[in-house]
């Protein structure tokens, strides 16, 4: 398999952090954020890649964030590698279409999920108390039922680990009222013009993560936007609510981890070529759809 970038090394370029799937590089006043083609499951990044994926990533934020300029700015400097610094422009061969040079934004210590659909954590806090960080529900509803209005389901960010769910009080508490009004109604918007334009081509977006920053004290949307990796993309044609739906992510993945004798702790067991290659034509169908 070829077209598979696990890791970048730059000697001559300071790296900031590497995370699950992103390298991040500090250039001067600017951040290089590179989407690699790793992959995880149950927060564990597994040795195999799957090929194209950072392409895949970087391709669908990079639409989905000059969509949203009416809503709000985003941290994008520049994405075509010709455009970067002279510093860079020799990794070229590694960066095409998996890179972004962006501004050093101020990023918010929550993370903002949207629901349009009871699925996923969602569906496990309905099912114990009847709510979702502190938003009380309808009674009766079913895996994957669609909700009657979107929800603001703020959650915290973390570096290793799983991201808890929060209530919009907690989420006032860290980031002050004004700022999480402004997210949450923010959130809410780019959700609905994202979901509107999916269902005209037959995806259902049950449900979505921003992540913001504060550049110059003005907020924008940074990091990345509606992905694979970020969301929950359905088939519009086969949603049938009552049980999980078939997504256009690394559930094949998930599944097929789970007909295994693995606790879900480093290190993680490799895949088999099958696995890859069908989780890497799902990461490409979602793309093909979303920027046709």
């Amino acid at each position: 398999m070829s077209d598979i970038i696990l890791q970048t090394e730059f000697p001559d370029i300071p790296l900031l952090k590497r995370g699950k799937v992103r390298d991040i590089y500090d250039i001067d006043d600017h951040l290089l954020i590179i989407a690699t083609d790793r992959v995880s499951a149950f927060d564990v990044v597994l040795p195999d890649g799957i090929p194209g994926k950072g392409r895949v990533l970087t391709q669908i934020s990079l639409c989905w964030f000059q969509y949203m300029v009416d809503i709000i700015q985003h941290h994008i400097v520049a994405s075509n590698v010709a455009d970067f610094p002279t510093k860079v422009k020799k990794y070229a061969d590694i960066l095409e279409g998996r890179s972004m040079l962006v501004k050093k934004a101020n990023p918010l210590p929550i993370e903002c999920v949207v629901r349009g659909y009871l699925s996923g954590s969602g569906w496990k806090q309905y099912n114990e108390g009847g709510s979702i960080c502190g938003i009380r529900l309808p009674k009766g509803l079913v895996n994957s039922s669609k909700l009657q209005e979107p929800i603001f389901t703020p959650s915290t960010k973390a570096d290793e680990g799983h991201d808890i769910n929060i209530t919009f009080k907690e989420a006032e508490n860290t980031v002050g009222r004004e700022l999480a009004g402004n997210l949450r109604d923010v959130s809410l918007r780019i959700y609905g013009k994202a979901r509107d334009h999916a269902e005209k081509k037959g995806i259902i977006i049950a449900d979505t993560k921003f992540e913001f920053g504060l550049y110059n004290d003005i907020l924008i949307v940074i990091d990345e936007l509606l992905t694979p990796d970020s969301s929950r993309f359905w088939s519009l044609k086969d949603y049938m609510p009552g049980k999980s739906q078939d997504s256009y992510d690394k559930q094949i993945i998930r599944d097929y981890l789970l007909t295994l004798d693995w606790d879900q702790t480093y290190p993680a067991p490799s895949l088999p070529e099958e696995i890859i290659d069908k989780t890497a034509q799902r990461y490409k169908e979602i793309l093909e759809i979303l920027t046709a």
